[in-house]
């Protein structure tokens, strides 16, 4: 591709399906018109894409792309391409800047750009790694035109008009710059209209005749033509002078009153103040709009009395107090100050408010309940280094919805008596209550990693969008950690059984054993029963009383005869088995000979 470096414009070569210029490729598509494409595989075409790089003219932008196959058969390479001598594609392109030309000798892609005849422009190139990646090159590329067009924003809204005047200056001397200006004027409806032209000679126009009612808008552009050098004349500043309309603002960092939750019956005292901002006073008496939306999806318009003429820098309060036993559950106030621009204004997007506000009666403590890894413990558990602890908040409100982080507080002592509290992000998440769900509750996942043995304390309070507690006490809970992952002896209980019996252990660690069975056998030493980790139900690390049940028969679902059985535990993490873990004062070992165990059927 050739490209015009003052219109960035590339050379067009031929319409899709006609034969391409200058000994090119026929044109295989509407979007390759702009392409020249040269069959490579011969010295001839080579000539032919050197003969078109030669006729490019000096100055114009090239692109060079290679595409490659995955057939080596149908690719050339850099060093053939430089065997066809002295005058070939390849000093063309060594010449122009292409360095590493060189490094084209597998079946690879290529971009190369530069500028020709042009020794400022710094050419590059970026070759692939093989056929199948995607390589792109970016580069800027300097340009120039010999006019352009400066557009201002739009001036105003103004209550008069005065003057417009600019200065500026050419970069060279003869000059071939051409500079001239439109004045226009925008209604407020946005229709633009050419009411002054003004050329390079007239540096100060008066505009008071252009009238403000009829054009509160004007926009400025200036039109610059240099078709000898290309270098814009430089603007110094461009003006307008004119008499602007007041601007106000709600300013709620002055005065802002509103309590978003009360009780029924009770009075919601709302005030917010609204300030002139500008230097320019307000002509008449502040209009004020304030209505409340319902629950019921219902406009209350409430009278509310103008306010006073606000001069420059002045501030007004809009007070009311919104009798809540008319407004039951949820409903959004609404205020505008100067509605529909009563009064012409600068700006009208903040001079309103919205606010929220909830009516309800609740005298009720909401419940507070806490899970670790789906289960409820006792003091002094243990509990894994890495638990899932499920907090449930939940209230009996059915329109006051949990979604506030502050309801909950969370703290940890951790076995140097350290006390933390958790903010919420990773380890702490909160999941806000869905009414549509039924139930009021929110959920607080709190997932503390714990690398140190020994005692914690979990300390948790809770309370409702109303501000009642979760108990007149915070839940504390004291449990154990132990990271070495350990088993304990597995007991059966009942022990004697009739008719089944469980099992109960203690696993520690982060991990529960990725294998784990339990084989019954006879005092003989015959497995007569095999229970898999699958059958025993859900385990956790701490204690465990297993779901399943063994009702004494045997493998094949026959009942066994009454006596006495041994029964052994087999687990193992990551290739390793568990070892024994033994509380402190605790002495079912005496139960165990060499990891086995007893149990009696008895029907």
């Amino acid at each position: 591709n050739a490209i015009n470096p003052s219109e960035m414009e590339s050379m067009f070569n031929a319409n899709a399906g006609s034969p391409g210029q200058y000994n090119s490729e026929v044109i295989c598509g509407e979007s390759r018109r702009f392409n020249f494409q040269y069959d490579i595989l011969s010295a001839t075409g080579r000539n032919n894409a050197r003969n078109f790089l030669d006729i490019i003219p000096s100055g114009y932008y090239v692109v060079v792309r290679y595409t490659a196959s995955n057939n080596t058969a149908l690719n050339t390479y850099a060093a053939e391409w430089q065997s066809d001598g002295s005058n070939s594609l390849y000093t063309r392109l060594k010449n122009a800047g292409f360095a590493d030309l060189d490094s084209f000798n597998r079946p690879r892609t290529f971009n190369f750009i530069y500028r020709k005849n042009n020794a400022v422009f710094t050419p590059v190139s970026k070759l692939s790694e093989g056929i199948f990646d995607k390589i792109e090159l970016a580069v800027i590329c300097p340009a120039s035109k010999g006019n352009g067009l400066i557009t201002s924003p739009a001036f105003g809204p103004a209550k008069a008009w005065n003057t417009f005047h600019w200065r500026g200056k050419s970069l060279e001397f003869p000059t071939g710059d051409s500079v001239r200006f439109e004045v226009i004027g925008i209604t407020a409806a946005g229709v633009e209209n050419t009411i002054f032209s003004v050329d390079s000679t007239i540096k100060e126009i008066n505009i008071s005749t252009i009238n403000a009612v009829q054009y509160p808008y004007i926009k400025l552009k200036m039109y610059n033509v240099d078709r000898v050098s290309s270098t814009p004349y430089q603007l110094n500043y461009w003006r307008l002078n004119y008499t602007p309309v007041p601007e106000g603002a709600v300013a709620p960092n002055i005065k802002f009153t509103m309590k978003d939750t009360v009780e029924i019956g009770e009075p919601i005292a709302f005030s917010v103040a609204f300030k002139n901002v500008s230097q320019v006073k307000f002509d008449s008496l502040m209009k004020i709009n304030l209505r409340i939306k319902t629950a019921n999806n219902f406009d209350s318009i409430i009278n509310i009395p103008k306010g006073k003429i606000l001069l420059s820098g002045d501030t007004l309060v809009a007070s009311y107090t919104i009798p809540s036993e008319k407004y039951p559950g949820k409903n959004t106030l609404f205020i505008e100050f100067n509605p529909a621009n009563n009064q012409p204004e600068q700006f009208l997007f903040n001079n309103f408010l919205y606010k929220d506000f909830f009516v309800k009666s609740d005298n009720f403590n909401p419940l507070l309940d806490v899970t670790f890894d789906g289960v409820h413990i006792l003091s002094r558990d243990i509990v894994a280094s890495k638990p899932n602890i499920l907090i449930k908040l939940k209230d009996e409100s059915r329109f006051f919805a949990l979604k506030d982080t502050s309801l909950i507080k969370v703290q940890l002592r951790y076995p140097d008596q350290t006390l933390r509290s958790f903010s919420f992000g990773d380890t702490l998440r909160f999941n806000p209550a869905n009414l549509s769900s039924g139930e009021n509750a929110a959920t607080i996942e709190f997932k503390p990693f714990l690398p140190k043995d020994g005692e914690y304390e979990l300390i948790i309070s809770g309370k409702d969008m109303s501000g009642n507690v979760a108990g007149a006490l915070n839940y504390r809970t004291v449990f154990t950690v132990i990271n070495k992952p350990m088993i304990s002896e597995l007991l059966n209980y009942p022990n004697p059984f009739t008719t089944s019996t469980a099992f109960v252990f203690t696993l520690t660690g982060s991990q529960i054993p990725q294998n784990m069975r339990i084989q019954i056998l006879t005092i003989t030493g015959k497995v007569v029963k095999e229970i898999t980790k699958e059958e025993l139900g859900a385990i956790h690390i701490g204690r465990n009383i297993t779901d399943y049940k063994w009702d004494g028969n045997d493998m094949y679902g026959q009942k066994l005869a009454n006596g006495v059985y041994i029964y052994r535990v087999i687990t193992n993490l990551n290739g390793k088995s568990f070892e024994k873990y033994k509380a402190e004062g605790d002495d079912t070992n005496k139960y165990f000979n060499k990891g086995y165990g007893k149990m009696y059927l008895m029907r």
